[in-house]
């Protein structure tokens, strides 16, 4: 397994189980906002980040993508 498809797959976990999503719920969301995109596109940045921060940036891409 790749390196960014390990981290996604994290990422998709990690925010999955803190906004307590189902899977089917988690990944339509992040299809939606384009979220596995963004995260491969930035991963030399945000691989660096804890698990909070993450949800915390996720959380913000989306908002950002809801707006826009």
């Amino acid at each position: 397994m790749s390196e960014t498809l390990a981290f996604k797959a994290f990422c998709f976990e990690a925010y999955r189980a803190e906004k307590k999503l189902s899977g089917r719920k988690a990944m339509d969301l992040f299809k939606k906002y384009g979220v596995l995109e963004y995260l491969g596109t930035c991963y030399d940045v945000l691989h660096t980040m804890g698990r909070a921060g993450l949800v915390e940036d996720i959380d913000a891409f989306i908002a950002a993508r809801r707006q826009a």
